[in-house]
C-alpha cells in the first residue's frame, strides 16, 4: 500500500524489452535507497512494481504486457516518473490509502493557471466515472488529490505549487495521458452492494 505522496521524481535510465514486457532501470534523486530490499514493492507513476535490483542511486523492476496495456509512461528512456516506496505500519497517511494498481488512462482536458494553483481537468474512462466523487479522493501518476468537481466523466482537481514542484505533474499538457486510481472504498462499497442484492 501507499499514501500517495510522492518520495521523489526519478527517470528512467534503462528500457530493455523482456519478451513483450519492460525490464527499467529508474534513478531516483533525493530518495533513499538504504532500506530497500528485493521484493520490496516501489509505486512508480502509481504503478506498484516490485524491486528485483538496486543500487545506491537506481532500482530495477520488471513490467509485464499486462501492466503495459492499462497504464502509460512507463516506456521511454529519459522519462521522469513519481517513485514512493511502499507503507510501513508506523508511517503517517499523508493522502490516502492508494493500492498502486491503476483503475485506467485518463486524458489531460485542460491544464491551467488560475493564480494560486493549477486547475486539472481530466476526462476518464467512462467505466470508472462512477467512482469519482466531489471531495473523494482519485490518485493521478500516484498523486493523491482531492477532487473538486465532476460532470459526466469529466474531473477536476486543483495542484498547488509544492505538488508541480515535487511531482512530474508540472509536464501535463493538454491531451496527454495519465494514470489513474480511484478510492479503494468506493470499489469496495459496490462490491458489498451488489453481494446484497
Amino acid at each position: 500500500m501507499f499514501s500517495g505522496i510522492i518520495a521523489d521524481v526519478g527517470c528512467i535510465a534503462e528500457v530493455a524489452d523482456r519478451d513483450g514486457g519492460l525490464r527499467l532501470v529508474i534513478t531516483a534523486k533525493k530518495l533513499n535507497l538504504d532500506d530497500v530490499q528485493l521484493g520490496d514493492s516501489i509505486a512508480v507513476n502509481g504503478i506498484c512494481l516490485t524491486v528485483i535490483a538496486q543500487s545506491a542511486v537506481s532500482f530495477t523492476v520488471e513490467v509485464s504486457r499486462e501492466t503495459l496495456s492499462c497504464t502509460v509512461g512507463l516506456d521511454a528512456t529519459g522519462a521522469t516518473v513519481n517513485i514512493e516506496k511502499a507503507l510501513r505500519l508506523a508511517d503517517r497517511l499523508g493522502g490516502h490509502l492508494v493500492s498502486g494498481h491503476v483503475d485506467g488512462v485518463g486524458e489531460v482536458v485542460e491544464f491551467a493557471d488560475i493564480g494560486e494553483s493549477w486547475k486539472l481537468v481530466v476526462c476518464a474512462p467512462q467505466s470508472l466515472a462512477k467512482y469519482i466523487a466531489i471531495k473523494g479522493s482519485i490518485t493521478i501518476n500516484g498523486v493523491s488529490l482531492t477532487v473538486n468537481y465532476v460532470k459526466g466523466n469529466e474531473f477536476s482537481v486543483n495542484l498547488i505549487p509544492h505538488t508541480l514542484e515535487h511531482t512530474n505533474l508540472k509536464n501535463l499538457r493538454k491531451g496527454g495521458q495519465i494514470n489513474l486510481e480511484v478510492d479503494l472504498i468506493a470499489r469496495y462499497v459496490e462490491r458489498m452492494m451488489q453481494a446484497a442484492l
